[in-house]
């Protein structure tokens, strides 16, 4: 082995000591954090569009607290899944859970931002349980599209089911018909995820900085990547509106050329 690889390789140790250290980290965060999800509902003032977090397997959502924070801070409304627990279900059950808070809530144009396994239910949802179309967009962050070779390696059922010959992501890695509302973003390096996360003919694939499948989730950029994926869903809201003044800009328009042409003088001023 040369100086160079063996310095990568003992870098790469040093990142992946740091990835499962910060793992350690939010989780006693989250066992100990205060305060319950229904503190993230009610922003002052509020800013379109409301935000679903879901987190990835062996999460729950405070994993994702530190997004939840930075989003109800900008003025969004941030759902989260209870009923999930720590995600060890299935992805069909997870995205039917998705849907159905979608429909219970009666959340529309709404933003999914997700983490690793929570990007597949959200696609799955987006498919299967999104009939309205309740999810605008959403933004996944270091999410095995395609599966991870690396999955064989832990005889647990819940990581198991993240085999790229696994049915449901094997179905999932061949359907394209809402890989344009996706921003994926992903880490440099992802020990999990041998193939990456880029997705094919997604909004953008965005990669960042900051090794690992987990610290991905602090890297500096990654609000900002978040944001835009928000912010793009509020720009496509707006139209509507301004179209909808436009039109009565014009029937009042139309009022004024009606008068006129009943009092030609009105036109011209008014009577002497």
């Amino acid at each position: 082995m040369t100086a160079a690889r063996a310095a990568l390789a003992l870098r790469r140790t040093w990142w992946r000591v740091r990835d499962y250290a910060y793992v350690l980290h939010r989780q006693a965060v989250g066992v100990l954090a205060r305060g319950g999800p229904e503190g993230y509902l009610d922003p002052d003032p509020r800013e379109h569009p409301d935000v679903v977090l879901v987190p990835g397997v062996y999460e729950s959502w405070q994993f994702l607290r530190p997004l939840a924070d930075e989003l109800h801070a900008r003025g969004h409304a941030v759902h989260v899944l209870p009923a999930l627990g720590y995600n060890r279900g299935p992805v069909e059950s997870a995205a039917a859970v998705l849907g159905a808070h979608l429909r219970s809530a009666d959340l529309r144009d709404v933003v999914v931002v997700a983490h690793s396994k929570g990007g597949l239910i959200g696609k799955l949802a987006m498919i299967r349980h999104d009939p309205d179309r309740r999810i605008a967009r959403m933004l996944a962050v270091a999410t095995p599209f395609g599966g991870s070779s690396l999955a064989r390696l832990v005889p647990l059922r819940a990581v198991r089911a993240f085999l790229p010959t696994d049915p449901t992501i094997a179905a999932l890695a061949v359907e394209r018909s809402v890989n344009a509302r996706i921003t994926s973003a992903y880490s440099h390096w992802d020990p999990h995820i041998p193939a990456g996360s880029v997705l094919p003919g997604a909004r953008d694939n965005v990669e960042l900085a900051t090794p690992g499948h987990f610290r991905v989730l602090t890297d500096p950029r990654l609000v900002d990547v978040v944001l835009a994926a928000v912010r793009a869903e509020a720009a496509q809201a707006d139209p509507p509106a301004q179209a909808g003044a436009d039109d009565r800009d014009d029937d009042r328009a139309d009022d004024r050329a009606d008068d006129r042409a009943a009092d030609p003088a009105a036109g011209a001023g008014g009577r002497p």
